[in-house]
């Protein structure tokens, strides 16, 4: 993980990197200097506070960064794919001026069947994008009724994922700010209430609705919308993406919701791929972050936050020995690495690390990078000249002919096994990117689910992580026969290995689950849903934080805005 305090930007987070990191060269300094405002980054010190951000890699960026695994071929090595990155965050950095460069993809999803085409015809596929009509048209390949549905559902879908919006770029509510203290301080607390007054303004009737997509089986809503199996299996997959839970099961709802919140180039909803890979969110970062004066550093390893003798953070050590004093530590990392491995435990509660323990880490991802030699030819879009079609920019739905699929997937998983018929998202980036590999080759991203942390109570053998790899690559044949000849390397990361490279504890990639007890005032604990740790002047500011996991910016927004809060009173 990174530094000290982490050190990510998780899949994404904001200019305020913080103890840990960030993303981009090294630093202009070749070595931190011994005191510091902050160990944060660019909202801060575009705020007057002198930071510093420190890199446990050599490479910035923690989970968004782009690696050159095998010679030529650049991958996503983590995440992937960028949406929730918010639109002002974008602006206020000014991102773009600084590199960043995302390609829009339409179509955006692609659905291939198992199946014997009829007549000597393909097997059919649901391919979904911008297009209304051409979706209704595709969607009624498989039912007539839920063609006519689904513009009514999407335009639902957005009514309920836009009203989080006031949510996202604000702390939660201050209870205790609002019920105690003088009344000058109750009606300041008070003000935290107005982005929820604004999420109910903007859902008016529809509030029932919302609570109940947040807290029901994602299931039980496209049932009710939708009868055929393709397409509820496609849209499922957004409601148990990264997380250890199945259609069926309740929270699974507000999973797909999360998924859907974003937006690129004002188009809601829509995903795309950074150019240059995802590092390249980092880099642009970066480089508004220097332009502002911030000091970034890699291969800073943190060992420890210091502590003062009246229980305040006062700096960080590193693995060689150096110490940083500063007045404000921000970490990024998980809150599990944050009080458990780089807090003194003396300074904590015993009360408070057991409470840290039950966060709930649970991951069911294994992602896998291949680097191919030719592109992949799907039986159910067939181009046979190698040249791509419009699937091939789409995230592409393998083993989604039925939620049942999904769900026995599962199902394995929570028993212990990696799941024989794993459920696949393969997106192909160089399709729409040619820095990312050799002319005539491919990066392709298999982001595949279930597999559990420990196979049946202990640790994966390498025959093991190669058996499930060789599994995933049998089903991607069975799609797009020649694919496994195609295959020039192959890089897979099972839970604990992204728990060892990129400090995601559990190998979870949103920092804690995003189940209902674990989001909101109660993100990562209710005691900690305000950013602030036990340990004054220590912060919390990754994606263990609220609004929770993705490339999105706010829980380092978020932070930024209360340490800048506390700086101003104190």
């Amino acid at each position: 993980m990174a530094a000290a305090a982490a050190a990510r930007i998780d899949r994404g987070h904001r200019s305020v990197s913080l103890l840990g990191t960030l993303t981009g060269c090294r630093a202009i300094h070749a070595a931190p200097k011994s005191r510091y405002d902050a160990l944060v980054a660019a909202f801060l010190q575009k705020g007057g506070v002198k930071t510093a951000v420190l890199e446990r890699r050599h490479v910035l960026g923690g989970a968004a960064v782009t690696e050159e695994i095998f010679p030529g071929f650049h991958f996503s090595r983590c995440s992937y794919l960028l949406s929730l990155l918010r639109p002002h965050i974008i602006r206020d950095l000014e991102l773009k001026k600084h590199g960043l460069k995302v390609y829009m993809r339409d179509p955006h999803a692609f659905t291939p069947m198992l199946e014997d085409g009829v007549r000597g015809a393909p097997p059919r596929s649901l391919t979904l994008g911008s297009d209304l009509a051409s979706n209704q048209r595709e969607i009624a390949k498989f039912s007539q009724k839920d063609a006519k549905a689904y513009p009514e559902f999407t335009a639902h879908l957005e009514k309920l994922a836009g009203a989080i919006h006031p949510l996202l770029d604000s702390p939660p509510v201050d209870i205790p700010g609002v019920m105690t203290g003088s009344l000058k301080k109750r009606l300041s607390a008070a003000k935290t209430l107005m982005p929820v007054l604004k999420c109910g303004l903007k859902l008016g009737r529809n509030v029932p609705d919302f609570y109940e997509i947040i807290t029901a089986p994602i299931m039980k809503i496209l049932s009710r919308w939708f009868e055929s199996e393709p397409l509820k299996a496609t849209l499922a997959t957004d409601g148990v993406i990264g997380a250890m839970t199945s259609p069926s099961n309740p929270g699974s709802g507000y999973v797909l919701l999360h998924h859907v919140m974003g937006e690129l180039e004002k188009e809601k909803g829509a995903w795309g791929y950074v150019e240059g890979g995802m590092g390249g969110v980092s880099q642009a970062m970066a480089r508004a972050a220097r332009s502002y004066g911030v000091d970034i550093f890699t291969e800073k390893d943190v060992e420890q936050i210091l502590v003062a003798s009246d229980g305040s953070a006062k700096g960080v050590a590193l693995k060689d020995g150096t110490e940083i004093n500063s007045k404000v530590v921000l970490s990024n990392a998980t809150p599990y690495v944050t009080f458990r491995n780089l807090t003194p435990q003396a300074a904590l509660s015993s009360e408070f690390i057991r409470a840290v323990d039950q966060i709930d880490y649970t991951s069911p991802v294994t992602k896998i990078n291949v680097a191919v030699d030719k592109l992949p030819n799907f039986l159910a879009c067939p181009t046979p000249d190698g040249k791509p079609g419009p699937h091939h920019q789409c995230s592409i739905h393998l083993n989604c002919e039925s939620v049942e699929v999904l769900e026995t997937a599962y199902k394995e998983a929570t028993n212990g096994h990696p799941s024989t018929r794993p459920m696949l998202e393969m997106t192909i980036p160089s399709v729409l990117d040619p820095t990312l590999a050799p002319p005539g080759c491919h990066v392709v991203s298999l982001f595949t689910q279930f597999t559990p942390y420990h196979v049946e109570g202990r640790e994966w053998t390498s025959q093991e992580r190669e058996a499930f790899a060789d599994t995933v690559f049998d089903w991607v044949e069975q799609y797009a026969p020649g694919f496994k000849k195609s295959v020039v390397g192959r890089d897979v990361l099972l839970p604990p290995d992204l728990e060892r490279i990129f400090g995601l504890t559990g190998g979870n990639i949103f920092h804690g689950s995003m189940s209902l007890d674990q989001l909101y005032l109660a993100r990562p604990l209710p005691s900690l849903s305000n950013y602030r740790s036990p340990i004054k002047g220590l912060y919390l500011c990754g994606s263990g934080c609220h609004p929770g996991g993705g490339v999105m910016g706010s829980p380092g927004w978020n932070a930024a805005l209360t340490v800048m809060a506390d700086l101003k009173r104190h």
